[in-house]
């Protein structure tokens, strides 16, 4: 078995609530083994649940952690790619009204693989690297959707202390599959070439040199 996020065979693993979990020795991240992962239709029911209104101000002010930090990094009408939008896509309508060009993808929701052909000055990922079953591949993916000196924006809950992570509700989503530390970030960057910035708790600005 190897890590799923960093590929090192440094990994070890434990059940929770019937779950079989692995942590990477190298990288820090978790992973729920592939077994327990949603079927298609199941996943996409539970996307369908999220209450992820465009005109929310709620969840807008939410997003606007990731926004912030990301715009003070990239020009106005550059284009960029929300990806894993969902079916509320409402950063990427923050930042149309912003000013900035930005396509959707989503696998569910807004499936047009033509747009992953393309390469983007900035991409975003709110709420979605935590659903990736493959994410070494999905980061590799996402470098090659950059240009050269292009943004990377993440949000997702960092992983919490290992004394918690069995009760805590984060890991209970059953669309939740892989959790990362701060370390997971700083490899994944490093294992591509990229910088790497988390501007405070959750958020990640990774740079492609």
């Amino acid at each position: 078995m190897k890590c799923i996020v960093c590929k090192s065979s440094k990994v070890i693993f434990r059940y929770v609530e019937g779950k079989k979990y692995w942590t990477c020795k190298y990288c820090l991240a978790k992973f729920l083994d592939s077994k327990h992962h949603l079927d298609p239709l199941s996943e996409k029911k539970r996307y369908l649940e999220h209450n992820n209104q465009i005109k929310d101000e709620k969840y807008r002010k939410f997003l606007s952690r990731l926004l912030k930090p990301l715009e003070k990094k990239i020009s106005s009408n550059d284009n960029g790619l929300e990806f894993g939008c969902g079916h509320g896509p409402a950063l990427a309508d923050m930042l149309i009204g912003n000013g900035y060009k930005v396509d959707l993808y989503d696998p569910f929701f807004f499936p047009n693989k033509d747009l992953l052909n393309k390469q983007y000055k900035f991409v975003t990922c709110t709420e979605t690297v935590e659903h990736f079953f493959d994410p070494y591949n999905e980061f590799t993916l996402l470098d090659k959707l950059l240009l050269s000196g292009g943004w990377l924006g993440v949000m997702t809950c960092f992983l919490t202390a290992d004394s918690q992570f069995d009760k805590w509700y984060y890991r209970k989503d059953p669309t939740h599959v892989v959790f990362y530390a701060r370390e997971t970030f700083e490899i994944i960057a490093e294992q591509r070439d990229w910088t790497c910035e988390i501007p405070t708790k959750d958020i990640v600005l990774f740079c492609k040199k």
